[in-house]
């Protein structure tokens, strides 16, 4: 891939010449590894950061050595591990979008949305990997994955009621359609986080294991699965089940709806900046 970015790194299968020797490439297997490389940021989202994921996904789609991706934070952890902690709150919007007109904030969701829809409409089955936290934006990210593989120290959650936002990258939609409206409700009005063992009973998650090794071996061991299987039937299998069972685009709407109305509840700015702060927000119900 010759493509430059800043927040992710790729990683490529490795091609041989007729003798044998590697002249590209180092994952061994059909399959290639993304990973959000913002380490001192818990591997936080922009939508540069999301962006760059989609445009990686977008390039590797018609690379017939890669039969499978791996999505995972960065191996290179300077603070905590982390798939993604979310969206980076202290990012400011791109200069063309005012918050304070609300439709633009429906338009910035939508653009979000535009990436999220382009990585779950990938033709290839996609792993994410999740080594630590995975959560609002994050844990929206591993839903538009096919399989997620977590380790024992993973946690997933849906935090954004706790700075007064809302889970608008298709959060609520999706999350409702992979474990139940009764769990989507409770993860979404309480903002709790869950361990990897509660989102393997909620099935959610299909494989969990230690930190390390094990987790490294199993991941690698699912992905070159996929890699060396009939790609027809996977991406027949993978567009009945993900596209066939579901209608979300109305659901995504009222997101960007909903998104737009409360951008202006004074409850945002209030959980915003005591977040930015390290500070128990005080909310007054506006």
């Amino acid at each position: 891939m010759s493509e430059e970015f800043e927040h992710i790194k790729v990683e490529m299968p490795i091609e041989k010449d007729k003798d044998g020797n590697v002249v590209s490439g180092k994952i061994d297997g059909n399959y290639a590894v993304i990973s959000i490389n913002r380490p001192n940021k818990l591997n936080a989202l922009t939508e540069q950061t999301v962006e760059e994921i989609a445009k990686a996904f977008r390039a590797l789609e018609p690379d017939q050595n890669v039969r499978a991706v791996v999505l995972r934070g960065t191996k290179e952890v300077t603070k905590k591990p982390a798939f993604s902690a979310g969206a980076d709150l202290s990012a400011v919007l791109p200069k063309e979008l005012n918050p304070k007109v609300p439709w633009h904030m429906a338009l910035a969701m939508r653009r979000r949305h535009k990436f999220y829809d382009e990585i779950e409409a990938f033709s290839k089955p996609i792993i994410a990997a999740v080594d630590g936290f995975a959560l609002g934006g994050g844990c929206e990210l591993t839903l538009v994955c096919d399989i997620v593989i977590a380790t024992t120290r993973s946690n997933f959650g849906l935090p954004e009621i706790n700075r007064a936002i809302l889970p608008a990258n298709g959060g609520v939609t999706r999350m409702a359609s992979r474990i139940g409206l009764n769990r989507a409700i409770r993860m979404g009005f309480f903002g709790e986080h869950f361990d990897a063992e509660t989102m393997k009973d909620w099935g959610y998650v299909s494989w969990v294991a230690e930190p390390g090794e094990e987790f490294e071996n199993l991941v690698h061991e699912k992905a070159s699965w996929l890699g060396s299987a009939p790609t027809t039937a996977l991406y027949v299998i993978k567009k009945c089940i993900k596209f066939g069972t579901k209608m979300e685009e109305l659901g995504k709407i009222m997101e960007q709806m909903g998104f737009q109305l409360n951008s202006h509840a004074k409850d945002v700015s209030v959980g915003i900046k005591a977040f930015l702060r390290k500070k128990e927000p005080k909310y007054k119900g506006m």
